[in-house]
This record gives structure tokens, sequence and C-alpha cells, in this order.
């Protein structure tokens, strides 16, 4: 792979990430919308296979964003090559949390997870009861199936 290729790779799996988490979708709704298996989004994702210019469209579509902006480098101030040092100070702080604090936070986030792992479960339940089909798909853009 040259250097041209592993750049455009990397930028792609670093905007679908962005872009998919922007939206709040974990890979698997992001799969189940494509019509793909969460294990190819997450080769995607890590620049281990490449897509054809019709799911790039389809991701673009789904992400809500041009399909230039899945190769375009992202201001994300999370960047660890943009702010190197948050990380350093966070990673500081996280030692002097304490059980307490701890236990706060995930009481906090909870009502979050528990509705997310919910609609993840309506989304596959929805798309397992439609034969495989993602929502918002038509027919020939779902998974291909070996038909043989």
């Amino acid at each position: 792979m040259d250097k041209d290729e592993k750049t455009c790779r990397e930028l792609l799996s670093r905007n679908i990430k962005h872009y998919r988490g922007r939206l709040g979708f974990s890979q698997l709704d992001l799969a189940l919308e494509l019509g793909i298996s969460t294990t190819f989004l997450s080769d995607i994702e890590t620049g281990k296979k490449w897509v054809s210019p019709r799911t790039l469209a389809h991701i673009a579509r789904i992400l809500k964003i041009e399909i230039f902006e899945l190769f375009k480098p992202v201001d994300d101030k999370r960047n660890t090559e943009a702010n190197p040092d948050i990380f350093a100070e966070i990673v500081k702080y996280l030692d002097t949390v304490d059980d307490t604090l701890v236990k706060h936070i995930v009481h906090s986030i909870e009502p979050s997870i528990e509705r997310s792992v919910r609609r993840s479960v309506a989304k596959m339940r929805k798309y397992y009861e439609g034969g495989g089909t993602a929502t918002g798909l038509k027919e020939e853009e779902g998974p291909r199936r070996n038909t043989t």
C-alpha cells in the first residue's frame, strides 16, 4: 500500500468514526443502516478493508455529509495530534478520582446506556423481522446474499 492510499484509508476511517459519533450512532446502528456487518464496518474503520463508490455514497448519505467530507481532515479538538497535552492532564486527573465519584458517574450515565441498548435492540429486531434489510434501504441496496 502506498503512502497516498494509506492516507486515504486513515482519513476515511477517522472520519466515519467522527461523523458516526457526532450522530450518536454505534457501529451496530451504522452497520444496520448500511446493510453490512459490524465486522465489515469495523474493518473499514480500522483501514483493513476498502469500500465501493456506492457504499461511500451510502455512508455519506446516512452520516448526512457530502462524500468529499469522508476524506477531508476534521478539526477535532479531541485529536491527540491537535492537543497532545490534554490527554496527559486527563490521565493525571483520573488518577485522583475516587470510588464515590465513579459510582456517581455510572449512576448518571446508566439511563443513557440503557436507552442506547434498547434502541440498538429495537433496530436489530426490526432488521431481522424485515428479513435482513436495514431501515430505509431499497432491497437492491441491502446486504449481498449468496443465492447459490
